[in-house]
């Protein structure tokens, strides 16, 4: 066969997708991304910092509407056709606003204007929703934090916190003035200001009892409010009629045991904690005798759980360390939150679905949702949700089999991801979301993330290796992927070791089997960190038996950008390792990279050059190789997400073109095919916004491709990790 007619079939190959499973059950699935900036007014400039954070919807279920804090701003989205958002620009405010509630035909919005800690204030902004138009409402005894309506829309209830300044005395409360809940009767939707009665809630909590900071209300079909008083550690329980306190009592303490309390590099769930305050900040009833609270924490505590009380007090049901877990099973664990409050629950909401009762709880480090069947006495969880960075706000649709999430973090400055609003559907069907998971393994999860290389068993189809990169720079690591399965598992962590422990100074982008039950890693180096540009021959068990430096006449024209994957051609004396250099370095032209070569019988260096696509925006790179069939297969990409994301692709060199020159002369240059565009692949994988790193590919030994993303750790990352079966390469033979 030619090359062009080999190429030609590569093509039609891997165009061809894999039949899905077949479908049982119901779950909820991600059906569209709605970047907040695109709400951002014609004449404001596209960078400008946006959020979404606390997030409601119009009686009908077709707009949404959320509270923008950094544009000062109430934002609205058209959701007629839940899977294509359109954005219906937003409404300026005069302050900050900090959360938003419907009632019949209009929005109700708290706005914070304090002009200090010491001074605070704010109002409530009343917005007809069809029209858009605001009209100032009633003056508020301080500064605001969340609003809710009651069913029956008669009662507005809004907490006033008068939050502390976190630079005074370490945060510590008390910090007056103190904070209390105002209740508004509703008419017709608008507050009526002359009906506000205010509760106190001082004297209740054993903490700081004389500085209550309510954080968050929610209403019970017999009109009560339970409110939190997340710093008090305390939460109450408030008549709308009346205003006076019905019950109150201390969210008490929680402990974890197998968590990882540590941010050192390092996914260890061996760790235990006990008698952690819960100071809780989402409260929802589950019904008129139950609560649930998201135990964040604040400055003393953050039990990393969930717990049920009744409306006595009675701890009923607490996860305990669950949620960590199950962001540890998703690659979702936030390493550099282990020394704080972990995956932090902080964002909770509760709804009926036709006969099935939900509750949503938001980890707002961990960037994800879980999602927990109300099964009486004690809640099954169903499924996780990948969403943006730092989910605040959670909204069931239930009238639309709808599920809404408000993601806080705009990270616009450090060219990262921006805000979301993303929109779930409950469908028939098995959940989507993870693609890859790992298992438990003596009550303890299989911590993984920041996958950067994947090869392939050569002898067991679906069987999969992958390689974790510096980011987990004291337990580098490989995991072994049972493919088959679905989602992907990850069933065995191999760490690299050392001398007997876990090595140092390496940042792994590159993996390939060596035949023998061992592997070949490409470590990137970066001198100027003093981390070595290096080849790692180990066994099967990670250890490390041959470690082979860069030669000087590479080095000496070294960029920090290094080696971003490995593959192993030929047998015996006569095989070879090629590997991916990233970018261009010195002494290449520019927008072309090299493949390097190495005989490891000979201990010959040589390379070749390859051409690189030119970037709109950004810089392009290579990120993964591996050899099939006398191919070389490589990813190419640019460093940009979302709707900038322009070159995810897959090239093919043919190995009758790859020929290798001595290092400093002249070097050839190849010629690539392209495979594959990669962009519909990843849109298409869960409808989450394209994310910057695609860093595995690989055919597994029954000619089955993948592809894997890098989650950067979920550090300023959504941490969603994209693992794609692309399909059969059964036409190359």
């Amino acid at each position: 066969m030619t090359r062009h007619s080999l190429l030609c079939a590569l093509v039609a190959g891997l165009s061809a997708s894999t039949a899905m499973p077949a479908l049982a059950d119901s779950a909820f699935s991600r059906i569209a991304t709605f970047a907040v900036a695109e709400n951002l007014p014609a004449d404001t400039d596209p960078a400008a910092q946006t959020s979404s954070e606390i997030i409601t919807a119009s009686e009908d279920g077709n707009t949404l509407i959320y509270s923008d804090s950094p544009l000062g701003a109430v934002g609205f989205v058209d959701i007629t056709d839940p899977a294509a958002p359109k954005g219906l620009g937003t409404v300026k405010v005069d302050g900050e606003p900090t959360s938003v509630s419907v009632a019949g035909e209009k929005a109700i919005a708290a706005i914070n204007t304090s002009e200090s800690y010491t001074a605070p204030s704010g109002n409530l902004l009343v917005i007809d929703i069809a029209t858009r138009t605001a009209e100032p409402s009633c003056d508020l005894a301080g500064q605001p934090d969340s609003v809710a309506v009651s069913g029956d829309g008669r009662f507005l209830a809004v907490a006033i916190e008068n939050e502390r300044d976190e630079d005074l005395n370490d945060g510590a409360i008390p910090q007056m003035p103190a904070g209390a809940l105002q209740i508004f009767s509703l008419n017709e939707g608008v507050p009526d200001c002359d009906s506000v009665k205010t509760a106190a809630l001082t004297g209740l909590a054993e903490v700081a009892p004389e500085d209550p900071e309510p954080e968050f209300v929610d209403f019970n079909s017999r009109g009560e409010i339970v409110v939190t008083l997340q710093e008090n550690n305390h939460i109450a329980i408030v008549s709308a009629e009346t205003g006076e306190v019905v019950s109150h009592f201390s969210a008490g303490a929680g402990s974890v045991e197998n968590v990882d309390l540590s941010d050192d590099g390092a996914l260890r769930f061996d760790e235990a904690a006990e008698s952690l305050p819960r100071e809780p900040d989402t409260v929802q009833w589950l019904d008129d005798e139950r609560l649930v609270i998201a135990n964040e924490g604040d400055y003393e505590g953050g039990a990393r759980s969930f717990t049920i009380f009744s409306r006595e007090g009675e701890v009923l049901f607490d996860s305990g360390a669950a949620l960590e877990h199950q962001a540890a099973l998703a690659g979702h664990y936030p390493d550099k939150r282990s020394d704080a409050k972990g995956a932090e629950p902080e964002g909770l909401e509760m709804a009926a679905y036709g006969d099935e009762r939900f509750f949503f709880v938001a980890l707002e480090r961990a960037s994800l949702v879980a999602v927990y069947r109300d099964a009486g006495e004690e809640p099954e969880l169903v499924q996780v949700l990948a969403s943006g960075i730092g989910p605040e706000g959670v909204l069931a649709i239930p009238s639309r089999n709808l599920l809404v999430t408000a993601n806080e973090e705009d990270l616009i400055e450090d060219g990262a991801a921006r805000s979301h609003v993303m929109v779930y559907a409950l469908q028939d069907g098995a959940p989507g979301y993870p693609m890859i998971r790992s298992v438990m393994q003596d009550g303890k999860p299989i911590g993984w993330g920041a996958l950067s290389g994947l090869a392939a068993d050569p002898s067991e189809p679906g069987r999969l290796y992958a390689v974790s990169d510096s980011f987990y720079r004291a337990q580098p690591a490989i995991f072994v992927i049972d493919a088959k399965k679905t989602p992907a598992e990850i069933g065995r962590k191999i760490i690299v070791s050392r001398d007997g422990a876990p090595a140092q100074k390496l940042d792994l982008e590159g993996i390939v089997g060596d035949g023998q039950g061992g592997f070949w890693l490409a470590s990137e180096g970066n001198s100027g960190k003093l981390v070595p540009h290096a080849l790692l021959h180990v066994d099967a068990e990670g250890r490390i038996q041959e470690e082979i430096g860069l030669p000087a006449e590479l080095l000496a024209h070294e960029q920090r950008y290094g080696m971003e994957g490995v593959t192993l051609i030929g047998e015996g004396d006569d095989r070879m390792l090629i590997m991916a250099i990233q970018r261009e370095w010195k002494d290449d032209p520019e927008g072309q990279v090299k493949l390097l070569a190495y005989r490891p019988a000979t201990e010959e260096w040589s390379a070749v050059r390859y051409p690189l696509d030119r970037p709109e925006k950004g810089w392009i790179g290579l990120s993964e190789i591996t050899a099939h069939d006398g191919m070389l297969y490589i990813v190419e990409r640019d460093n940009q997400i979302g709707a900038d994301a322009a070159v995810k692709r897959l090239y093919a060199v043919a190995m009758d073109d790859f020929r290798p020159a001595s290092l400093g002369g002249d070097l050839p240059l190849v010629e690539k095919a392209l495979v594959r565009d990669l962009l519909e692949d990843m849109r298409a994988a869960d409808n989450g916004y394209v994310v910057d790193k695609i860093e595995g590919f690989t055919i597994d030994a029954g000619g089955e491709a993948y592809f894997v993303t890098d989650n950067d750790g979920v550090d300023d990352s959504s941490g969603e990790t994209i693992f794609v079966h692309l399909g059969s390469l059964d036409a190359l033979n």
